[in-house]
């Protein structure tokens, strides 16, 4: 609890793996008086009528239609981030509560790790690593092969703002860039990075030497990635996944690797998250598994916090507000 003179703002809490930035917290309660989950399920009659707003940090706390009952005061959710999948939107609007997201604080940083990871599998860097530090290690073998970046295709699916920041990474490595989205960019926009357009997603995964994922996760693009659309790719290729874990079927993914359907995968996200740690994926050479952290830069979490802190005291003062999310 602080000044509660100030607006309240429900948190999911200061502590544990879903806490807030502990960093930002002397901030945030410049702004509002935090309350936390906890103190509000301990004692709903007293801190429902009190939280106009909900602050949402790596996706907690969760919305459900029981918690928008027990808030009438509730005016905005501010979800960090770009992904709306955790969030009914339609629910929430039923209740006249207004959603703002944070899509330009992670655009740069999910776009460097996509890089990051396309280029630590293309040169089977974790292996390397590995190989480099273990005891048993004799001798380097020589014929180590990975493969190479520069000139490949990259075929981009989703060219939003992390897509279109990735395609402006991959032109410094003179890749050829095809992307398959709902719709063309701008020529200008395409000219710019030397990007072409796929109408069908099955002819930029036949084409492509590495794909990269980068699509919201919607009802349609669930499992967008299946075993069919993974044999359609090379055998050489390398498949990035910065979205969202069920973007791909992970059954299908464990059997494409296994047998050699394609090289090699590389994901920032899983589904679940974490895996069961007697997951398949887990014991694979030929994949490199990261825990989610695309957005997680001192710089880019800062900016999502200062953007959520406008949006909310945008909506507490009747203003428009900033990256405010509507019902398409």
């Amino acid at each position: 609890m602080g000044d509660q003179d100030l607006p309240g703002v429900l948190v999911s809490g200061f502590e544990g793996p879903y806490c807030i930035c502990e960093d930002h917290v002397g901030d945030l309660q410049k702004h509002f008086n935090l309350i936390t989950m906890q103190e509000f399920l301990e004692n709903k009659i007293q801190f429902g009528p009190r939280i106009q707003a909900v602050y949402i940090w790596g996706g907690k706390p969760a919305i459900n239609q029981e918690l928008l009952q027990s808030l009438p005061s509730l005016k905005i959710i501010a979800s960090s981030g770009a992904g709306l999948d955790h969030l009914d939107l339609k629910l929430i609007a039923s209740f006249g509560v207004k959603v703002a997201n944070t899509p330009h604080a992670v655009s740069n940083p999910t776009a460097d790790l996509g890089m990051a990871l396309l280029l630590a599998a293309a040169r089977r860097v974790v292996e390397g690593y590995q190989l480099a530090i273990s005891p048993d290690t004799e001798n380097f073998y020589i014929n180590f092969m990975g493969q190479e970046v520069t000139g490949a295709t990259l075929g981009i699916i989703g060219m939003g703002s992390i897509g279109y920041k990735i395609a402006q990474r991959a032109k410094a490595f003179e890749m050829k860039i095809l992307y398959h989205n709902r719709k063309c960019r701008k020529l200008e926009e395409e000219e710019a990075v030397g990007a072409t357009y796929c109408e069908r997603l099955d002819d930029l995964l036949q084409r492509s030497d590495f794909v990269m994922l980068a699509v919201s996760l919607t009802p349609q693009t669930q499992r967008l990635i299946g075993r069919r659309e993974l044999r359609l790719m090379k055998p050489t290729a390398i498949l990035v996944n910065i979205g969202r874990g069920l973007l791909v079927d992970q059954d299908a993914l464990v059997e494409a690797l296994q047998t050699g359907v394609i090289k090699a995968a590389a994901l920032d996200v899983t589904y679940p998250e974490p895996l069961p740690r007697d997951h398949p994926l887990l014991k694979l050479k030929n994949i490199i598994l990261t825990p989610h952290i695309g957005s997680a830069t001192h710089q880019a979490r800062r900016q999502m916090m200062e953007s959520s802190v406008e949006s909310i005291l945008a909506s507490l003062n009747g203003l428009p507000i900033p990256n405010e999310v509507l019902l398409k």
